[in-house]
């Protein structure tokens, strides 16, 4: 019974956000347009559950690259209005649109010179009628079975929040770049900051031999730097190849004195390389999909100035 109940609720969210999707008009696509050109804060405002879908709409608003906070009209009402001047947008989220504390908010919010954007299920309700802007959020019927607890109405002015800020979004261009300033902490803040310069382990650690050393030194070289390969170079300094214990195990069999031999007789020839200000996460991708466990960082002239290890992407704390 449960079961068939919360199946019902999301059917009818899911049916109520597609209704959205076909009712918008011109007058969102003149609110994005307006929205793009001001130059004040977008302050975001509800009461009660549309008060939490607001709060949530701000930050998705400015982690998105708009400008916003999150105003709580009970407060405003005692003196946080101060936080509102001429040139800032109010968006206010209100299924009946005559919600007291919203609705007192208005005469002041015009004396200010703020301009008024409303969020409402009722087009004809007095927050509908002395906004700048609406964007109806109705929806047919709630899906508690009482008709009452908001439900379907707060989940039509989420999903029209987040329209907002993605449109928004493209409008201004916003790139991966500018998306990392906003989230410089966690996982995706590494994901998109981190490069392989940040963890890589220099040219002071790494092994760089030329293709007519001997693998008796390359060995001892890799094992006295605590590495687990060495870059192979031609005459000018270039990348040419990788020697790794692979490479080794694989000629064992060949009959010819290996220690003795020219390393590069033996390497890998033309490996997959990175540069340092490529992102950590498309190297740990290369080192996925590859299936290796070290990379050569080269310069632009394809010189070794590093390796990248896949336990430096794990220690990183990058996966």
């Amino acid at each position: 019974m449960s079961m068939t109940r919360a199946k019902k609720v999301l059917m009818n969210e899911s049916k109520a956000i597609a209704r959205l999707a076909e009712r918008l008009d011109n007058e969102f696509e003149k609110i994005i347009k307006f929205l793009v050109k001001t130059k004040g804060r977008i302050i975001v405002t509800g009461m009660g559950k549309p008060g939490f879908i607001a709060q949530k709409v701000s930050a998705t608003l400015s982690s998105t690259g708009t400008p916003s906070l999150y105003l709580h009209p009970a407060e405003a009402l005692h003196g946080d209005l101060g936080r509102v001047i001429s040139g800032d947008v109010v968006i206010a989220f209100s299924n009946s649109g005559e919600t007291e504390e919203i609705v007192r908010l208005i005469p002041i919010l015009k004396k200010i010179g703020a301009v008024l954007i409303s969020v409402t299920g009722n087009k004809k309700s007095t927050l509908a009628a002395n906004s700048d802007y609406v964007i109806d959020s109705s929806v047919q019927k709630e899906a508690c079975p009482m008709g009452l607890a908001p439900t379907t109405s707060t989940t039509a002015m989420l999903a029209l929040g987040d329209a907002l800020a993605i449109a928004l979004l493209e409008k201004k261009n916003i790139q991966p770049k500018d998306f990392a300033l906003y989230h410089p902490g966690g996982l995706l803040g590494k994901r998109l900051l981190l490069k392989v310069g940040d963890i890589m382990r220099g040219k002071s650690k790494t092994p760089i031999v030329t293709k007519n050393t001997k693998v008796r030194d390359v060995l001892l070289k890799i094992t006295k730097m605590r590495a687990g390969s060495a870059s192979v170079v031609n005459d000018e300094g270039k990348l040419i190849g990788i020697f790794t214990d692979g490479d080794l195990r694989r000629h064992f069999e060949d009959g010819q004195d290996l220690l003795n031999s020219k390393v590069g007789n033996i390497m890998t020839k033309s490996p997959v390389t990175i540069t340092q200000d490529q992102l950590a996460a498309e190297a740990f991708k290369i080192l996925t999909a590859k299936k290796i466990d070290e990379i050569p960082v080269v310069d632009g002239q394809k010189r070794p100035v590093g390796i990248l290890d896949v336990q430096d992407v794990l220690e990183s704390g990058l996966v």
